[in-house]
This record gives C-alpha cells, structure tokens and sequence, in this order.
C-alpha cells in the first residue's frame, strides 16, 4: 500500500521509499523514514495534494510523490 491511498484521519507507518522517487532524499530530511509514524490530516477539494503530520509537523505531498512512500496502515 502507498501513502496516497490513505484518506483523513487515518494512520500509518512508513515502511520504505521507493529508489525510484526523485525526492526521496529530501523526503527523508522531512523526517519521513521507515518505522516513523504519518497521519493524513486533510485533502485539497479536487484529492491532490493531502497535507500529513510527520513528528509534529504538516506537510502537503502531491499523490504522484506520496504513490513512492510505502506504508502499513495502523488504527486511528
């Protein structure tokens, strides 16, 4: 599963990023690492982009960057 696929309120963990995605170091600066938990705060009206909390902070992520974050969904 990927970190698009979840919707608001919803939780997750991160299990890895893919080596393909273009951003994966800076995703990794944002703290988004695998084990790191990432709640999906709010999506815009039209799905894309969602905004997530990462260790006390809100970050937007479009779903063409978030399709490379894969995570194992948890409880809210």
């Amino acid at each position: 599963m990927n970190l698009s696929q979840i919707n608001p309120n919803q939780s997750a963990i991160i299990s890895y990023i893919d080596e393909k995605s273009k951003l994966k170091r800076r995703l990794q600066d944002l703290g988004i690492i695998p084990g790191t938990l990432i709640i999906c705060t709010a999506k815009s009206p039209m799905g894309n982009p969602k905004a997530y909390k990462i260790r006390n902070t809100i970050i937007a992520l479009r779903n063409q960057d978030a399709n490379y974050i894969y995570i194992r969904e948890v409880n809210s």
